[in-house]
């Protein structure tokens, strides 16, 4: 008995040597990439104001737009004079990207007298493409004068957004 222990026994040695002595198992192996995209920060700033110019009211309420390209329509029973502009915004930010821009849909204009208009607002665009210099959008508007709205000088402040897309 003791022969066939030790016959075992060497089996046993001999099959551990030779597991110890076999080549690994094949192993991959692959790389991966790390990326960022860094954009320079984003500055808007407002260059032109958005202007209805003067308004002579009428007894009936009508309104007076002005395009983003600053062209005026002045309503029914009401005079326009003098300048008017479209509000123009300038973006600087990394050439190439583009960037969402947009804000508030209206606007109200308090009276220096009293009173009060509103104005729906409307964008040039709702997304530009920067170049080397930057880009731009316009805001224009237009503005519901009452009856015999009461005079005076009358302004608001609106918001604008410009992010990233």
């Amino acid at each position: 008995m003791r022969t066939i222990g030790m016959k075992r026994a060497l089996i046993g040695a001999a099959i551990a040597a030779l597991a110890m002595n076999a080549p690994a198992a094949h192993a991959a192996t692959a790389t991966g990439t790390a990326k960022a995209k860094i954009l320079r920060q984003i500055t808007l700033s407002n260059t032109s104001d958005l202007q209805f110019a003067t308004v002579i009211s009428g007894a009936t309420a009508s309104t007076v737009a002005v395009s983003t390209a600053g062209g005026v329509t002045c309503g029914t029973g009401l005079t326009c004079t003098g300048t008017t502009t479209a509000a123009n915004f300038d973006i600087t930010g990394t050439n190439g990207a583009v960037v969402v821009v947009g804000g508030d849909a209206n606007v109200t204009l308090n009276g220096s007298l009293g009173g009060t208009m509103s104005s729906t607002l409307s964008y040039s665009a709702t997304n530009v493409t920067l170049g080397s210099t930057g880009g731009s959008f316009q805001v224009g508007g237009t503005l519901s004068v009452g009856a015999n709205q009461t005079a005076g000088d009358y302004s608001g402040t609106f918001n604008v957004t410009a992010n990233y897309q």
